[in-house]
């Protein structure tokens, strides 16, 4: 392994700026340096988008590369059935998605309670601002020795 693909969905580009008391002040830029600050012998391949299509394709890569997936699929963890089923491709050919967030969706409005893409992750982490991200990563590390 020698690449880690973190992937965002939309409105994650506007972190930072976004809701700063659920969110956060971190930008994605501030999350990719304490990601490759955490694991330097790897490269970090952060991504964001606010296109799904794109998103999918991402994910039919990492299928294709092997490489494993930190995945904030933003409000498309709660209803979106293609990445559902691209996660599921990934994961059911032997690869790894870890579904993160930063908030905690339970403590928050009840359409968030559900996602869509736990049930075919690897595992989820949630609620941990940023520190979600860095213990998908610490989990992706530990499984690769």
């Amino acid at each position: 392994m020698s690449s880690v693909l973190v992937l965002n969905g939309p409105n994650l580009g506007r972190l930072g700026t976004r809701e700063p008391d659920v969110y956060g002040s971190g930008t994605l830029d501030d999350l990719r340096e304490l990601l490759q600050q955490d694991a330097p012998e790897l490269t970090i391949d952060l991504r964001q988008t606010d296109t799904e299509g794109e998103l999918l394709g991402w994910l039919h890569e990492a299928m294709d590369s092997g490489s494993p997936v930190i995945l904030n699929a933003g409000a498309w963890t709660h209803y979106s059935y293609a990445l559902h089923d691209a996660v599921g491709m990934v994961t059911k050919a032997g690869g790894t998605v870890i579904e993160v967030h930063i908030s905690n969706p339970h403590a928050r409005e009840e359409f968030r309670h559900t996602s869509v893409i736990s049930a075919v992750a690897s595992g989820v982490i949630a609620g941990f601002g940023f520190e979600s991200y860095r213990l998908a990563l610490a989990s992706i590390r530990r499984n690769a020795r």
